[in-house]
């Protein structure tokens, strides 16, 4: 092998079989097969463990016919069918390797050898390195200069010189030997009476099977036991030598979705992992797991180590006794976690089933008084229980830890309890001490950082169409359920807690930050706002006329008509009627009519890609917004309630569902109508109070730069100044299509954007969008300065932070791998000022709630949507809350530029913006 490290294509279905016959069989303690599991699983790490590679796959067989059986009827006849105790563990092996991070390739119709051998044709084409792990001998009719085996269950390496010690014959005349022989296994038929020594005789005599027919005179004349009589045998079967030729040859030209970037190894998905490792009882790599030794796993989440978690302390309280202990440990407690249990996880129509508490851990009980399937226990009167845990639940003084408090806070409020001394929530802490170490649910959270698997919710309510709601499930699996929420709740914070105290700007962004903006987002939710349904109805109506129109241009530049939803008959219409050049395939090799493919062709001036974009646009609109919004409005209030999620995004900044409000488009006209159905009750008014260029401003304080900040200062048009600096113009001078790239490159540069990503936005060559990023620069060099200073601290603290001390890790910032370490770079640059950006409006949020709580005004805070906060006021006390709240957003940080707020007003959200 060289240098380089080597592609390595793995032989699944040959080892997998192997593992199987080869190694002691192994179960669980359930009688679950594990052997060929762990036998495969090993040999794979040990690859990853001794060469560190950085494409890899793992390949199989797929079921069912493949075009040898076409060829022979008999092919692999003699092979018996897969054992049950195998076939249970090919999925599970499936599982495991993909959660290592391993591309698994099956394709259709052909065998593992044909895939593997199509990528070493490719690759060795390419003069790349390709290891192939087998421990098949037919594999070794594709050794050349670039192609090497490993037999990884004996280490045995062959090149082409190996092939020849181990076979007798090189690579080239494999298939030959293969054939004159034949092979039990695959039933190949081979020359009946040719075994090996003779097979390697006529070969080394006369050359390959080809030259063995053409001089079938000469066979006697050879050195070798029967050779006399050889000649008319080989004569008599002459036909299924060249037919086990055919099927003994490896297919190096099968059409394959996947290129080379489809092998790269992938990030290990250390919990999966770590749950798969437990359930097939792999204990020793689970170890190695949670301790962080795991060779599969490098770079991955550390999970820490397993606590053993004892549910004979749960209780389920069913007497008033019971209860009043348990309230009297929880008024004594310095600190109890808290859950409910409901029928839903849409906050405004959950009802209560039930609620859980723990006070040390292993300490925990469930109080349930909703469940009420057929035979359900006597339970304790709903009113009777929180009208007892009433006054602890409001008690400032009494000091309460949940795992994402704020839909507890909403449903509560929804029973008439305001739930107050909500110290910690350990979803956010999680967040907060590292956004990208997992995801940051409780049974992640738990499998990272306790090592313990949860209940989980389907173990005991079913899946799909059929589950249960909670209060259908029987007090005997939902009482240790929900008292495993609180009791883990605690000891995760009891594991979180201490780790972010030590960091002074992260137990800031924690206890400033994101703390008190929960019940504020609790608050915005249940505000809701209100969306004319009728207007919607009419857009949607208006919208399904423009699809039409869209669709009869469509045909018109296609030339026929066809299904506009389907790639398959758009890639045809383009790309074969329309011989349209294709620029990028799929991974299954088709090509791609993908948004960014069809706006490169637009900008190539092909039509019919444009009228796709725009149909596609406009039936996105119709079906997520004018169709899907009015079935969003609650019947009860009348408004539409969204989600907001703090702990979603990476870089601090919210995001939204059902309905997603940050991503309606503004562009189009279209998208723009939808703004006009959030519109405000009679006598009221929408207020929209928008941050202006609030990131390009962070960036002028961060990077120092004098010509940013002097823009700024004198609010001045900070596009227009770019623009005249670059060009060397007056302000008066520049023309609005020079504003309008500079405005590209303000925003692309804060972005990462490289010349290539400016060209195709601009639509010029890249050499000239070089120039542009160049002369931006020479104008600007502490913003230059400011990137490459960046990159260089998050390469070596591996991550950046905001003004406000919130972290953003960066887990490829020194990767190998280029593209991964650039795209960590890129963020790393835009990170502090989005980042930036979210604490900020996120300060704002918390002390404009906290004005409007204490303020006589009749207004509602509504929304957060990216740099903006909407309100919706009485109509005459529209002036003074634009005036209190543009005061509060602008004085949310102190800049080296000012913070300047823009505020709409309007019978409607789009009029205000």
């Amino acid at each position: 092998m060289t240098e380089r490290k080597p592609i390595i294509l793995v032989d699944g279905s040959s080892y997998l079989y192997r593992a199987f016959h080869a190694l002691p069989p192994l179960t669980t303690s359930t009688g679950q097969p594990t052997g060929a599991v762990r036998g495969v699983a090993s040999m794979l790490r040990k690859m990853i463990n001794d060469y560190d590679p950085e494409y890899m796959a793992v390949v199989f067989d797929a079921k069912g016919k493949t075009f040898r059986d076409e060829l022979f009827e008999q092919y692999k006849a003699n092979r018996p069918p897969m054992p049950d105790e195998l076939r249970e563990q090919v999925q599970p092996l499936h599982d495991l390797i993909r959660a290592m991070g391993l591309p698994l390739i099956i394709e259709d119709g052909v065998e593992a050898d044909d895939v593997i051998g199509t990528f070493a044709r490719i690759f060795s084409a390419e003069q790349k390195p390709v290891l192939i792990s087998t421990g098949d001998k037919d594999m070794a009719q594709l050794v050349n200069d670039h192609v090497t085996l490993i037999n990884t269950m004996n280490n045995a390496v062959y090149d082409i010189d190996g092939v020849r010690e181990k076979f007798g014959v090189g690579p080239e005349l494999i298939i030959d030997f293969l054939a004159l022989m034949g092979d039990k296994v695959d039933n190949i038929p081979g020359v009946p009476g040719v075994g090996e020594k003779t097979a390697l005789a006529l070969l080394t005599g006369l050359g390959s099977l080809e030259k063995i027919y053409d001089n079938l005179d000469k066979v006697a004349e050879l050195n070798f036991r029967g050779a006399k009589s050889m000649g008319k045998k080989l004569e008599e079967h002459r036909e299924q030598a060249f037919l086990s030729y055919e099927l003994a040859t490896i297919k190096v030209d099968c059409e394959l979705k996947e290129a080379l970037d489809d092998l790269k190894l992938l990030t290990p998905d250390a919990e999966k992992l770590a749950g798969y490792y437990r359930d097939l009882e792999f204990k020793g790599w689970l170890n190695e797991l949670l301790e962080g030794d795991d060779p599969a796993v490098e770079g991955a989440p550390d999970i820490e180590s397993e606590q053993s978690i004892d549910r004979d302390g749960y209780q389920t309280v069913l007497t008033e006794e019971e209860l009043d202990a348990w309230l009297d440990k929880l008024k004594k407690a310095e600190l109890f976690a808290f859950d409910t249990e409901t029928t839903s996880l849409n906050y405004m129509e959950a009802d209560l089933v039930g609620v859980s508490f723990a006070t040390a851990a292993g300490d925990a009980a469930y109080v349930p008084f909703g469940h009420d399937y057929p035979g359900a226990p006597d339970q304790l009167n709903r009113a009777l229980v929180l009208d007892k845990l009433k006054p602890v639940l409001e008690d400032e003084q009494s000091k309460k830890v949940g795992q994402n408090l704020k839909y507890d806070m909403s449903v509560l409020a929804r029973a008439g309890i305001t739930l107050r001394g909500v110290e910690y929530d350990t979803m956010l802490e999680s967040y907060v001490l590292d956004s990208v170490a997992t995801r940051h649910d409780m049974d992640s959270l738990a499998l990272k950082y306790l090592g313990h698997k949860n209940i989980s919710f389907q173990e005991i309510a079913g899946k799909g169409v059929k589950q249960l709601t909670f209060n259908q499930v029987g007090l005997d699996e939902a009482g240790p359920y929900a008292s495993e929420d609180a009791d883990i709740t605690l000891r995760l914070h009891q594991t979180l807690w201490p780790r972010l105290e030590k960091e002074a700007g992260l137990k800031s962004v924690f206890h400033d930050i994101e703390m008190p903006l929960v019940p504020v987002l609790s608050r915005i939710e249940r505000n809701g706002t209100y969306v004319d349904a009728d207007m919607l109805k009419k857009q949607s109506t208006f919208l399904a006329k423009r699809m039409m129109e869209l669709e009869e241009k469509a045909f018109e530049e296609a030339g026929q008509k066809f299904n506009l939803g389907s790639p398959k008959q758009l890639g045809e219409i383009l790309y074969e009627k329309l011989e349209i050049p294709v620029i990028k395939k799929t991974p299954k090799g088709a090509p791609s009519t993908a948004e960014a493919v069809l706006q490169d062709l637009a900008l190539q001036g092909y039509p019919l890609p444009q009228v796709i974009m725009d149909y596609r646009g406009v039936s996105k609109l119709k079906n997520t917004y004018t169709d899907k919004l009015p079935e969003l409005i609650n019947p009860t209030t009348g408004r539409v309630h969204t989600s907001y999620h703090q702990a979603v995004a990476a870089t601090g900044r919210l995001s939204s569902s059902d309905p997603n409000l940050q991503n309606i488009p503004v562009r189009s006209e279209e998208g723009r109508k939808i703004r006009l159905a959030f519109s405000a009750p009679e006598g009221r008014k929408i207020v929209a109070c928008d941050y202006s260029q609030i990131e390009l401003r962070i960036m002028a304080h961060l990077s120092g730069d004098k010509g940013l900040t002097h823009a700024f200062e004198n609010n001045l048009d900070i596009h227009r100044a770019t623009a005249a600096e670059v060009w060397g113009k007056t302000l008066d001078d520049v023309s609005d299509n020079e504003r309008r790239n500079a405005k590209a490159i303000n925003f692309g540069l804060i972005y990462g954007m490289s010349a290539f990503g400016l060209a195709k936005q601009l639509g010029i060559p890249r050499g000239e969008a070089q120039e542009y990023i160049d002369r931006y620069f020479e104008k600007y060099p502490g913003v230059k300065r400011y990137m490459e200073n960046t990159r260089a601290d998050a390469a070596e603290k591996g991550y950046v932070e905001t003004l406000f001390g919130r972290r953003l890790y960066l887990p490829e910032i020194n990767s190998r791998n280029g593209q991964r370490r650039q795209a960590a770079e890129r963020t790393a640059i835009n990170a502090p000022m989005q980042g930036t950006a979210a604490d900020i409006i996120k300060h704002a949020m918390i002390k404009v709630h906290h004005w409007l709580e204490d303020s006589k005004l009749d207004a509602l805070m509504i929304m957060q949507v990216h740099d903006e906060l909407v309100f919706e006021v009485k109509e005459s006390q529209v002036d003074d809350l634009v005036k209190e709240v543009t005061q509060r957003m602008e004085a949310a940080a102190k800049l080296e530029v000012p913070l300047i707020v823009d505020a709409g007003i309007g019978n409607n959200w789009e009029e205000a913006h």
